[in-house]
């Protein structure tokens, strides 16, 4: 059991740089060495002879042709696709293969054994993908541009990025759409102090810079520091930018006053790019998310560290518990832990008003009613237990610090008491340098959380998005997304019996696993959250 694990860790990702496998065969056949090899001819051979040797040579060339097509259709062998098309102007530009370059997470588990009831065995059986799989195949007119776009040296684009990690990643995959719209090289983006955390790191901190401008140079120039001809020039600075900006809007407002400042600089670009993108944009975004923003080496490798201790248990569960204090301060809502601890929130919002998110004019019950509050701890311990997630399962809290400490956890670990958090799976000294780095501590949560059997955020957010769309890119997932709205009255019906809030909680997240979603379906999606099917498509050729 634990060979085919290791076998299957190392193949969770499969490269295409391998010769079509009827190709290993071919010295094996006599045939092959009579097609392949140089033969001395006679020198007066009779006329028959050779007449029999090419109706021969004919008619075995015909039937291993044949064979060939026949091998290949049944074994739906299909050749290897490189990152740029053979049409692409870089062609001689050694890049990553998209293939190699993707985060992807260890293999699921599958079958978890004999002694699970159905439904348990229900609860850690991974979604139908449907046939998706990855595809960034950019057209025609978007390759031919590159060649320019790919080496601009006038136009510069700077993008100071805010927020936390997940935020961060969405305006950075926006900053790159946007330089591509200006056909302006993109300096590595500025992350902003983050006032709440205080934490004070750079990209380079947080993201392999190096990998990030060689996985995108087919697309548009990446430069670590603005160029000494433009710092001392005419600079642009924008923070007001209104919401849903459109390519065609931004390139008519910015355009032109970049080419005659050569260098612009980008603030407040949190959900202002609109989502309904031509498609090789899309394509673009999810480029930057799924393969260019890949973490640090000291994050991957200790993510990966931690995710492996989970994995080799069996099968796990991650959940992103959204209890720390300044969610409860923004959302409104309140904790679940008693009239102390709401006091205390009610307080901080009061002080400082400016933080609150949630609608103004809505009740803290009328919030909750809506899905617009956390699931607190009480709440997703009875939401697994009725999907049927074994009380013996071990499940990865990938949340902060929660308001109220082990008190705010204590339902949640009653009913599952295999609860843990990277700082008791990390070793003495590995949390270390990650000290008062939020970013940082954020992205090992991401890499834990990508390779479990099952994520279930508590609360929407950029994580969840992030996760949902990255579960999806790298083969259905699965992820529950709580069905808020529809289920609570259910919480709060005591007549409805324990198996009966069983069955309705099932059939309430039925649909929403993992499976593929169409981001078209609905306006205004975004397609790092849902990829199908601007990245994703049904045709044989794919990265993994």
């Amino acid at each position: 059991m634990a060979r085919t694990r290791n076998s299957n860790m190392k193949n969770c990702l499969i490269t295409l740089n391998q010769s079509p496998p009827f190709l290993h065969f071919l010295p094996v056949f006599p045939i092959a060495s009579f097609l392949f090899s140089p033969m001395k001819t006679p020198r007066n051979p009779p006329s028959f002879l050779v007449f029999f040797s090419i109706s021969l040579l004919f008619s075995l060339t015909f039937l291993l042709g044949i064979a060939l097509l026949t091998f290949l259709h049944s074994h739906h062998y299909h050749p290897p696709c490189s990152v740029f098309p053979p049409s692409s102007p870089l062609d001689d530009v050694e890049a990553p293969r998209l293939s190699r370059s993707a985060m992807v997470p260890l293999p699921a588990h599958g079958d978890t054994g004999a002694n699970i009831s159905e439904v348990e065995r229900e609860f850690w059986r991974q979604p139908d993908g449907d046939g998706y799989r990855p595809c960034l195949e950019f057209g025609i007119g978007y390759r031919r541009a590159s060649a320019r776009i790919s080496k601009e040296r006038r136009r510069f684009l700077v993008v100071v990025a805010a927020g936390g990690l997940n935020q961060q990643r969405n305006q950075i995959a926006d900053a790159v759409v946007i330089a591509r719209i200006l056909e302006a090289a993109l300096v590595v983006p500025i992350l902003q102090v983050n006032l709440i955390w205080g934490d004070e790191s750079e990209f380079s901190d947080i993201f392999d810079a190096e990998h990030f401008k060689r996985t995108l140079q087919a697309d548009i120039r990446v430069v670590s520091t603005i160029p000494s001809t433009h710092l001392f020039g005419r600079q642009s600075i924008r923070s007001k930018i209104p919401k849903d900006i459109t390519p065609q809007w931004i390139h008519a407002r910015f355009f032109n006053q970049l080419s005659r400042d050569g260098l612009l600089v980008l603030k407040g670009l949190d959900s202002k790019l609109t989502k309904n993108l031509p498609s090789d944009l899309q394509k673009l975004k999810c480029k930057v998310a799924f393969h260019a923003l890949r973490f640090a080496a000291p994050i991957h490798e200790l993510g990966n560290q931690l995710a492996k201790r989970m994995w080799i248990e069996g099968p796990y569960i991650a959940l992103h518990l959204r209890l720390e204090k300044d969610v409860w301060v923004r959302t409104g809502c309140l904790t679940g832990l008693g009239p102390e601890y709401d006091d205390v929130i009610t307080k901080v919002r009061e002080s400082q008003p400016e933080f609150l998110t949630g609608t103004l004019n809505m009740s803290y019950a009328q919030r909750r009613l809506a899905g617009l509050c956390p699931l607190n701890a009480l709440e997703m311990a009875r939401l697994l237990k009725a999907l049927g997630a074994p009380r013996t399962t071990r499940i990865y809290n990938a949340g902060g610090e929660p308001f109220g400490g082990s008190k705010a956890l204590q339902p949640l670990i009653a009913e599952f008491p295999n609860l843990v958090t990277k700082e008791m799976l990390a070793r003495d000294g590995e949390l270390s340098p990650f000290a008062n780095k939020s970013s940082a501590l954020a992205a090992i949560d991401y890499i834990v959380s990508l390779s479990s059997d099952v994520f279930v955020p508590s609360h929407g957010g950029n994580m969840g998005r992030a996760l949902q769309g990255h579960r999806a890119y790298v083969g259905h997932r699965k992820y529950i997304k709580p069905n808020k709205r529809a289920m609570l009255p259910f919480f709060e019906d005591a007549s409805v019996s324990d198996a009966e809030f069983s069955t309705i909680m099932r059939e309430l997240h039925s649909k929403s696993q993992g499976q593929p979603e169409l981001r078209n379906f609905r306006i205004d999606r975004d397609v790092i959250a849902y990829p199908v099917p601007e990245c994703m498509c049904k045709h044989h050729i794919s990265f993994f």
